[in-house]
């Protein structure tokens, strides 16, 4: 099924997206250093399934804009999710699925407006505390994580950007090893080459760490994501994962029983991309089983 490309406004903020398919909204959410092409073989799925399933870039990442407030804490990407399903016409029978900072935003969304989501599917950064707990008490994450703490540095934007983004390669290679994805590189690439959009994406996780403007009202949604969720939510992970390590997912387990959690042996970080069809098929029977008419 052929996928189409549309630009709508939500949350003051234009969004360019991809979707295909007819019905209850399917809302797939990338994550960095990604774009919306990621979805590439589950979108159509989800469509053969009954879905309208959609794909958007986020807030910043090009093609989408970069909002005029400046403010990318998860809180805004949040209110972004629950807005597109406003403009897109969901109901109580959506879904969300979310990918990498994908995840945390539609865990967020799913919380704060739990009426809007029927079921949550998230990879690679499971729901609750088990990320922020392993960074404060695992070496080996804060390790994995130096990332995040090296793009609060000034010097990030100059130094991503250097020989056509060689450190976008690098964080694939090290992520998801033995995994080869040109295509996919190169459009996570294309999100932040624009003038403005790089500074834009590493602005979710300068926002992280207390920097850049913040908002009550998405305090507030963030907040609303500290318990658990409502609806029944999967998490799916990668064994070899060098970003989050597995042994992050294995903590979900005891942090947030509430969350069906799967370590999948073989597959690094982006394992949506490296194994498509088995990964297709766990996400489709967790929102198709307890789907609504």
């Amino acid at each position: 099924m052929e996928m189409s490309t549309r630009t709508v406004t939500a949350n003051d903020v234009s969004f360019t997206l991809l979707e295909c398919g007819e019905g209850p909204l399917a809302l797939c959410v990338h994550g960095f250093p990604d774009s919306a092409h990621t979805w590439r073989h589950l979108l159509p799925e989800l469509a053969e399934a009954g879905y309208h399933a959609v794909a958007p870039f986020l807030r910043g990442c090009a093609p989408t804009a970069i909002p005029a407030d400046g403010i990318f804490q998860l809180g805004a990407h949040a209110a972004d999710l629950n807005a597109l399903h406003d403009v897109l016409g969901g109901d109580d029978t959506a879904v969300v699925v979310g990918h990498d900072l994908g995840a945390p935003a539609a865990v967020t969304a799913a919380a704060s407006d739990a009426a809007r989501w029927q079921r949550v599917v998230t990879m690679a950064v499971p729901p609750g505390p088990a990320f922020a707990t392993a960074l404060v008490t695992d070496l080996d994450q804060l390790k994995r994580s130096w990332y995040t703490m090296f793009f609060q540095h000034p010097l990030a934007d100059t130094v991503v950007a250097t020989d056509d983004f060689a450190f976008i390669d690098m964080l694939w290679a090290d992520w998801s090893p033995g995994f080869t994805a040109p295509d996919d590189v190169a459009h996570g690439k294309d999100t932040l080459r624009p003038d403005g959009h790089l500074s834009a994406a590493l602005g979710f996780y300068r926002a992280a760490f207390g920097d850049g403007p913040h908002t009550d009202a998405y305090d507030a949604i963030e907040a609303a994501a500290a318990g658990p969720l409502e609806q029944p939510t999967l998490h799916l992970h990668g064994s070899l994962d060098g970003c989050i390590g597995p042994m992050v997912a294995e903590l979900a387990r005891t942090l947030s029983p509430w969350v069906e959690v799967e370590v999948l042996d073989g597959v690094g970080h982006f394992l949506h991309l490296e194994r498509p069809a088995e990964i297709n098929a766990r996400i489709l029977d967790h929102i198709v089983t307890g789907r609504r008419p």
